[in-house]
């Protein structure tokens, strides 16, 4: 997928526009293109916001612009998207150990 975005943007030469402070600004815009589906949703409205077909796919849409800019930038910048997760989830287990059983 990642590739398949880097040729799309390609050719249609966009490549001047993507940098990463405008991919980074493209991805927070995106962002809260999905909070604004949310934002006035109680949380039992919010849990069940996939059971409307219009609202599911605003919300898939959005799911996708946000990965295809997060894709875009990690190109960009020559990052591994899925090693940063897997290390940073190493640090997060360190950081916040398991609770004990019954605790």
């Amino acid at each position: 997928m990642q590739r398949r975005l880097v040729e799309f943007a390609a050719a249609r030469e966009w490549e001047p526009y993507h940098t990463p402070k405008n991919l980074a600004a493209a991805l927070s815009v995106e962002a809260s293109e999905l909070l604004e589906i949310f934002q006035w949703l109680t949380p039992e409205q919010s849990a069940r916001v996939m059971e409307d077909p219009e609202s599911a796919h605003r919300v898939r849409d959005e799911v996708a612009d946000v990965l295809a800019y997060l894709l875009q930038f990690c190109d960009v910048l020559g990052v591994d998207a899925l090693s940063a997760l897997a290390e940073k989830i190493d640090r997060n287990e360190l950081r916040f150990p398991r609770s004990a059983p019954g605790a």
